[in-house]
């Protein structure tokens, strides 16, 4: 890699770092302060779109973190590296975030008997009205579903696949392949499977962002869009430079 394109990819890969963990911290302050800009929202409830998101961005967030020390010990590239130190450290810290706010709503870390992952992507917000965002969730990857079985309380179109629970997560087979893979191919196979599961996440928040009641859980989803779409477009840049490119 040339180095006007390393010093590129360092610029963006911290870019992106910092502006996720900008608006985390902005977040975090907002929260601690009781968001005193506006009314302090009702305890969200199990079913609702904030606690819905809290849960499923967590456990999205802990394979992110897994993905990314996976390939850092099976390169040397130092810009893959980079890249998947900030996406652990990021994710990381947003899924503290995102548990401590269940943790303060006094709400379990699972979904209500019933209601598999996404459900809360369906059509209601945080309020229990239907939304009428213009992101169609039928559109998304179809990798995820409830564990062990369909997503009749999901959303539409998803079926639990190899371990994949929500939309663009890696499958197991998906992982171990990873965790065998070394050198360029596990820098291609980590690019592939990031830009897929950071076009899921994308959708995700902006369905928080959409639905969601708590003004400062929105604001964090916006900031995960924001960092989020940055990084694609590193790795698409990335993937390029290794004559791959993501996957249809």
């Amino acid at each position: 890699m040339s180095a006007s394109r390393t010093r590129r990819t360092r610029w963006v890969a911290g870019s992106a770092v910092a502006l996720a963990l900008l608006f985390a911290g902005a977040a975090a302050i907002a929260s601690a302060r009781g968001d005193a800009a506006a009314p302090a929202p009702r305890t969200p409830s199990a079913e609702s779109a904030d606690a819905g998101f809290a849960r499923d961005m967590a456990v999205h967030h802990q394979q992110a973190v897994e993905m990314s020390f996976l390939v850092r010990d099976r390169t040397r590239d130092e810009d893959v590296r980079r890249l998947a130190y900030d996406i652990a450290n990021t994710q990381a810290n947003q899924r503290g975030m995102l548990l401590g706010w269940l943790d303060l709503w006094e709400l379990p870390k699972t979904a209500p008997d019933g209601q598999g992952p996404m459900a809360w992507m369906s059509g209601s917000n945080g309020d229990g009205h239907g939304s009428h965002g213009s992101h169609d969730t039928e559109g998304m990857r179809d990798t995820a579903g409830a564990a062990g079985g369909g997503t009749e309380h999901g959303v539409a179109g998803f079926e639990a696949h190899d371990g994949a629970l929500m939309p663009g997560m890696a499958t197991r087979t998906e992982l171990a392949r990873l965790g065998d893979a070394e050198g360029k191919r596990a820098e291609i196979l980590f690019l592939q499977l990031m830009t897929d599961h950071h076009e899921g996440g994308v959708e995700m928040a902006r369905g928080c962002a959409e639905r969601c009641a708590v003004r400062v859980e929105k604001r964090l989803a916006r900031g995960m869009v924001e960092g989020q779409r940055s990084e694609l477009d590193l790795m698409a840049d990335m993937l390029a430079a290794r004559g791959a490119q993501p996957r249809p």
